[in-house]
């Protein structure tokens, strides 16, 4: 159980509704687990009376309700949508260039590599080039362009996938005094793996080599792509 520390006599680390939460209240209370109650049959045989009567009955153990709802309950319609997989655009193929238009790297060129299980698009700078790292992208955010660059057969291990991006589990609890004066300091920075770097060097050397092969095509992915006045995207030939 969480409790809250003071930091002075009379004044705790916590409110008291934060103690609450820690407490897990909400969650409900714990309950042990009742065995099995035996199943009891629908019709029980009971004997009657009389010679006229048959000599024995079948009478249901639970009574039907004498009322019955004037109007008919309604049942929630069942669902019948399949969740099918994004359909990857036709200008997007791998090692085309695309322009991202949203998040940290908006207006950066990168080049698209292949889509992963959830119907993103994995796509790298190459990280070497303009700084872009190997990441995830919805294709509604992206500019297709008629440039491409030649990848030959390389295929990206396929260890590069959804679960690569996963974030890492942070560490346990602080003590109340760490937590108290690490307030309004910035958080530091976790190391990034060795494994992801050394794949995202796999990755920029095979897509650097087929940068090399087109003249000024670094100098184009390097370069930012914006708007200037009067112009208008979709007037635009990319």
């Amino acid at each position: 159980m969480a409790r809250s520390k003071e930091l002075v006599p009379g004044v705790g680390r916590l409110s008291r509704s934060q103690v609450k939460d820690r407490r897990g209240f909400h969650k409900g209370l714990k309950k042990s687990t009742k065995p099995a109650a035996p199943e009891t049959p629908a019709y029980i045989e009971k004997q009657i009376g009389g010679d006229k009567n048959g000599g024995s009955r079948l009478v249901p153990t639970s009574k039907a309700s004498r009322f019955y709802p004037a109007e008919d309950v309604r049942l929630p319609k069942k669902s019948r949508k399949v969740a099918k997989p994004t359909k990857l655009r036709g200008s997007i193929t791998p090692g085309t260039v695309l322009i991202l238009l949203a998040g940290r790297f908006s207006g950066k060129r990168v080049v698209f590599l292949k889509q992963l299980d959830s119907g993103l698009l994995l796509v790298t700078g190459p990280y070497k080039v303009n700084g872009v790292p190997l990441r995830r992208v919805n294709q509604a955010y992206v500019i297709a362009t008629q440039t491409k660059i030649d990848l030959g057969d390389y295929k990206v291990d396929e260890k590069v996938n959804d679960v690569y991006f996963a974030k890492t589990k942070s560490k346990g609890p602080k003590s109340a005094e760490e937590e108290f004066f690490a307030e309004g300091k910035p958080k530091e920075k976790e190391a990034l793996p060795e494994s992801k770097s050394t794949t995202q060097k796999e990755v920029d050397a095979a897509v650097i080599a087929g940068i090399k092969k087109t003249d000024n095509l670094a100098k184009y992915l390097k370069a930012t792509f914006g708007l200037s006045k009067g112009q208008f995207p979709h007037n635009l030939v990319f």
